[in-house]
């Protein structure tokens, strides 16, 4: 499923217009970038909670050359999917 159908799933199932469905989808977009931004999460209990992780600095190899290289450390988002959405999908 794109964003397209996306937006086009959530104005069926909540009755919004299509405009509208995509103006709540792109406030959450925006609200949850925010929140993670300021270090903080996003928990829908039930679906999942967004964080950010920090990964450590390590060391690497570049594929093209084969030297050692140092792979710096890095925020990266992360989501972790709650019981309730778990145990719906399988």
């Amino acid at each position: 499923m794109n964003k397209k159908e996306l937006i086009e799933k959530i104005a069926e199932l909540s009755g919004l217009k299509k405009s509208d469905a995509e103006k709540a989808l792109k406030a959450f977009e925006e609200a949850t970038v925010e929140a993670l931004k300021a270090n903080d999460k996003v928990t829908l209990v039930g679906f999942g909670t967004f964080s950010v992780s920090e990964r450590k600095e390590r060391k690497g190899r570049n594929p093209q050359s084969g030297k050692e290289m140092t792979i710096p450390s890095k925020k990266v988002p992360k989501f972790t999917a709650g019981k309730l959405f778990k145990d719906s999908i399988g």
